[in-house]
């Protein structure tokens, strides 16, 4: 058997081709930045095609896709705000003709296929009860609860950017969600733009600076006061975020991946120490806060675990086992 993993992010798309066993035998990575609809199914196509041709495989089994956004598993459509056209596109359909009938197709929302990943083989392989906690460009949780993926009735379960973790509520969270707005990527850029409009005497190192997320936490390696309070509120709404997700499924391990961690991998002692004040104390013991250890790769890894268990038990919510 021979795998096909689709990760489908707002700016890049990345496919490799496994073994059963999860080896990459090969991989391609391209931009996807000024794409816009049929023009993204057509590009994943032709990649998901270039591919299964030059990895020296006889054929591909089965093909798994994440996707950045909700995945309609009723009807096979995809809505990824972050990709213009894609209300509702219909990957599953233009995946099932590009590769025939009689090959598995399955596609996943990115937090499901990077738990899936993670627990086939990174940093949860042989959990049952998991969650990978994503902050990237936007932030959700890959949800493994007692060997199965949840999805929900609507397939957004996970969709924790809109967590409440402060009040009052504000009109700029209507797009995104408080926590999203204060603890992704783009959101720690966005708290620094708005502390250096307010404070008219700041003369530190971003007050000359592209605010960028890389550039806030390298402001906060030097000390500056704005990025140490943008960083500071970002750990205790990324900790109360997970206390609230270990009290709810008492998993083993709570993952932390995503383009952010990366870099805040260093702040995950302290994001437990935070999660340890709110959190249920019998589930906070039973506990552990890791990094992730397929970094970028998780989806991909997930993707293709996926499609596999797709194909071999023909269910659309396969058990993920180790």
């Amino acid at each position: 058997m021979s795998l096909l993993g689709i990760d489908l992010g707002g700016t890049k798309l990345a496919l490799a081709s496994f073994t059963p066993g999860g080896d990459i035998v090969a991989r391609r990575t391209v931009p996807v930045s000024g794409c816009t609809g049929a023009e993204v199914g057509a590009l994943i196509v032709a990649e998901a095609r270039a591919l299964a041709a030059s990895d020296g495989a006889s054929r591909i089994d089965a093909v798994g896709a994440a996707v950045p956004g909700i995945y309609h598993a009723d009807r096979g459509t995809v809505w990824a705000p972050n990709i213009p056209g894609w209300d509702d596109y219909p990957l599953r359909d233009e995946l099932q003709e590009a590769f025939g009938a009689d090959v598995a197709v399955n596609v996943e929302s990115d937090r499901a296929a990077y738990i899936a990943g993670e627990t086939w083989r990174g940093a949860a392989a042989g959990s049952r009860n998991a969650i990978f906690l994503a902050v990237g460009t936007g932030i959700g949780a890959g949800l493994l609860v007692d060997g199965r993926i949840l999805h929900g009735h609507g397939d957004i379960a996970g969709a924790i950017g809109w967590l409440a973790l402060d009040r009052p509520y504000r009109m700029e969270y209507v797009d995104c969600g408080h926590f999203e707005h204060h603890a992704s990527g783009p959101g720690l850029a966005r708290c620094a733009r708005a502390m250096l409009a307010a404070d008219a005497g700041y003369t530190g190192v971003l007050r000359d600076a592209d605010i960028t997320t890389a550039s806030v936490l390298e402001a906060y390696d030097a000390r500056d006061p704005i990025a140490a309070r943008v960083v500071e509120d970002a750990i205790a709404f990324w900790g109360m975020a997970a206390a609230n997700l270990v009290s709810l499924f008492n998993p083993e391990q709570v993952i932390f991946g995503g383009g952010v961690f990366g870099p805040a991998t260093c702040f995950i002692p302290r994001i437990r120490d935070e999660a340890a004040r709110w959190a249920q104390p019998i589930s906070m013991k039973q506990v552990r806060f890791v990094a992730s250890t397929l970094s970028s790769e998780a989806g991909l890894y997930g993707a293709a675990r996926l499609a596999m268990q797709r194909g071999a038990s023909a269910q659309p919510t396969p058990e993920v086992t180790a």
